[in-house]
């Protein structure tokens, strides 16, 4: 364990630093609960998965997302946050608007990677709703084919105002 802690130190890291998540809103405007505990629920609408292993990410040593007290939830009334992404496949809108349905107020869209902000590589296709945006109402968008997990975290703890 010790061999692997010295190598990290030694190797750096190793996915490319994150140039620019868009926080949409103004953490102060929050509610005070969520500056200490942040509950995601992921919906993937179409994605080629590579946003999916981002996030998967954030539960590794180095990001260690539950450190921060944000959590991924499996239904969406315990969830705050709705991370989506994909295009917004049309065969996924009823599912995500039944998926935003079920989230108690207040709640948050996350619009992740470039797909789901505006269809990305996906644009114009006929299955493609062409964003999430056009499905559901975004507040906050993370750009980026795929954005890296330290772009990720940096716009979860930007939510929560830390």
């Amino acid at each position: 364990m010790l061999n692997l802690l010295l190598r990290k130190l030694h190797m750096g890291r190793l996915t490319e630093q994150g140039i620019n998540s868009q926080i949409a809103q103004i953490p102060s405007a929050l509610p005070a609960s969520f500056r200490q505990s942040l509950q995601i629920r992921h919906l993937a609408c179409g994605s080629c998965n590579a946003c999916d292993w981002e996030m998967t990410a954030l539960g590794n040593s180095l990001y260690d997302h539950q450190h921060f007290g944000i959590d991924f939830v499996a239904s969406p009334r315990h969830a705050d946050l709705l991370m989506c992404t994909g295009p917004g496949a049309t065969q996924l809108v009823n599912a995500a608007h039944e998926t935003y349905e079920a989230m108690a107020n207040p709640k948050w869209v996350m619009a992740v990677g470039d797909c789901a902000i505006n269809g990305g590589v996906f644009k114009g296709a006929y299955a493609s709703s062409g964003g999430m945006d056009r499905v559901l109402p975004v507040d906050f968008k993370v750009p980026g084919c795929p954005p890296s997990p330290d772009d990720l975290i940096k716009a979860l703890l930007g939510i929560m105002g830390k």
